[in-house]
């Protein structure tokens, strides 16, 4: 059993129904279907592991990856599993989604650092807006869903964001801070790549990314009910699983928002920093820590309650 057994949940209700319905939703997806060993050893238990921290109120659950971890096809499979084997209804919402718009970065970069035109670190989000959102879901009240469009590099209108209404047991929030914590003042002084060292070399896009996570984004994170992290052989690979959806994209289409290999590297290297850091820290509070493979699947989950 990669998911351990440590939780009061039924970890097999449903399996042959699961196994059915996870096949059905790769197709849709066109993704490679997971064998039955992974999908009655992991996703099941997962799932059920989740749904057992369901109660009375609304559950927000933070999901935490590095680029590339697969976060999102992960929250679209969980919110599927547990509608179908616990009866849940679950909204997704990711911290992509949040971004400021085009012009909002625009003028940060100018007034800030230039580096903030880059979307992505803590200071390019509208932290209020998903508090708003979460706290809508929670009280169950009607709330369009904010979508963000990254071919444009631009928000959805408001009046495209997909609507919600009525009960919501649970929200998949995913993000790749989600749940970070800012680091020491002493610890943002050296650079750790090339992007810092060339482009931040006072430090200055790096104080104001750590200052603005230790304001506002600390607020949005303490709506987080339960905190689950993906966990990547390297950083290595976080380069290389980034370059792989960028190769999937050019593949299917070309234009200017479509990167080159050097401007993959250049745009991960935005996240290093912190992405480190995270691993570090984060465990250690973590609710679950899930390890990924080379081959980007789950080896080895620890749970919180076992440490």
């Amino acid at each position: 059993m990669l998911w351990p057994r440590s939780f009061g949940g039924s970890i097999h209700a449903g399996i042959p129904d699961v196994r059915a319905d996870v096949e059905a939703w790769c197709a849709e997806e066109g993704i490679a279907r997971p064998s039955d060993e992974l999908i009655a050893d992991f996703y099941v238990p997962m799932t059920a592991w989740v749904a057992d921290h369901v109660e009375d109120r609304t559950l927000v659950l933070g999901l935490n990856g590095a680029q590339g971890t697969g976060k999102s096809t992960l929250a679209r499979l969980l919110q599927r599993l547990l509608g179908r084997a616990h009866g849940l209804r679950a909204a997704i919402l990711s911290l992509d989604d949040l971004y400021l718009s085009r012009a909002q970065r625009l003028e940060r970069a100018q007034t800030i650092h230039l580096l903030l035109a880059t979307r992505g670190v803590p200071g390019t989000h509208d932290a209020e807006l998903g508090i708003r959102v979460l706290r809508c879901l929670r009280e169950g009240r009607p709330i369009a869903l904010p979508r963000f469009d990254k071919a444009k590099d631009e928000r959805h209108r408001v009046a495209d964001w997909p609507p919600w209404e009525g009960r919501c047991d649970l929200v998949i929030f995913e993000g790749w801070c989600m749940g970070a914590r800012p680091q020491r003042a002493d610890e943002l002084n050296a650079p750790v790549n090339e992007l810092e060292r060339g482009e931040d070399p006072t430090g200055d896009w790096r104080w104001y990314v750590n200052r603005e996570l230790g304001r506002r984004y600390q607020a949005l994170f303490a709506e987080l009910d339960v905190l689950l992290m993906l966990r990547p052989p390297s950083f290595d690979d976080v380069y290389a699983w980034r370059e792989e959806q960028e190769a999937r994209l050019r593949a299917a289409r070309s234009g200017p928002e479509v990167m080159t290999p050097a401007e993959v590297r250049r745009f991960v290297m935005h996240f290093e920093r912190l992405t480190r850091f995270m691993w570090e820290e984060m465990p250690e509070r973590a609710d679950a820590v899930i390890d990924l493979g080379e081959d980007h699947a789950p080896a080895r989950v620890e749970l919180g309650d076992e440490r």
